[in-house]
């Protein structure tokens, strides 16, 4: 055998190592995910879809603050994956809504991740509303930065963040969020329309009586100085 051959034959081996390394390069690279168009997202939330969503913007605003009567909740600023977690729960069922419900199973997921970004990426001012009563923003406080030992509920704080500022990717904040909203779905959580916390948020939404809820979104729903922050980021 010549030595070229005696070398070609060595190297024979590394030389498929290689190729094979190069091969999983190429698979991984095709695998990985496109990454959000936020300027499709921002077509979607204005027009909709020809799959039939329709504009994301009539209910919930092309700035995300929605329209301040609480029936449908801020969307600027939270994080896109908390946001496409949301809109996979409600095509799977553990979230129901007769609204949201369709529209999200209207888009595909690239369409949630388009829209989801767009959302997480704008600010919206938080508009001036009716001050609730003072002794239950106080309640609501307490509940919120404490919780309750009798009632075996722990702080809201503690996963929501300081203030409600929330704790992204996972956790939303609620600072700034529509007290009207903000109690609808924790009697959501309450009655099993939404499960897609079942160990965290349901079990306390089901320690909470009816003046519990109301005293955390009226508290909720004032916290000015977190809400900002988080709009600002």
């Amino acid at each position: 055998m010549t030595r070229d051959r005696l070398v070609r034959r060595a190297a024979a081996p590394m030389l498929a190592a290689c190729l094979g390394f190069a091969a999983i390069g190429v698979a991984h690279t095709q695998s990985e995910p496109p990454r959000p168009d936020v300027k499709r997202g921002a077509v979607i939330v204005t027009q909709g879809t020809a799959r039939g969503a329709p504009a994301c913007a009539q209910c919930h605003a092309f700035n995300g603050a929605s329209d301040g009567s609480g029936a449908f909740p801020r969307l600027a600023g939270q994080s896109s994956y908390y946001l496409s977690n949301q809109m996979r729960a409600f095509i799977s069922g553990v979230r129901v809504n007769a609204i949201m419900s369709p529209i999200a199973k209207a888009l595909s997921p690239d369409e949630i991740a388009d829209v989801s970004a767009y959302y997480a990426g704008v600010s919206a001012p938080f508009p001036p509303l009716p001050a609730a009563d003072a002794a239950l923003v106080k309640r609501g406080q307490e509940l919120a930065k404490v919780g309750s030992a009798a009632k075996d509920i722990q702080a809201c704080d503690n996963c929501h963040g300081p203030g409600g500022a929330g704790e992204p990717p996972a956790i939303p904040y609620l600072a700034g969020q529509y007290e009207r909203y903000i109690a609808f779905e924790l009697h959501m959580w309450q009655r099993g329309f939404r499960n897609n916390s079942p160990e965290a948020m349901a079990q306390v939404a089901k320690r909470l009586d009816d003046q519990d809820i109301a005293a955390i979104a009226a508290y909720y729903q004032q916290v000015a100085s977190g809400a900002d922050a988080v709009a600002s980021q």
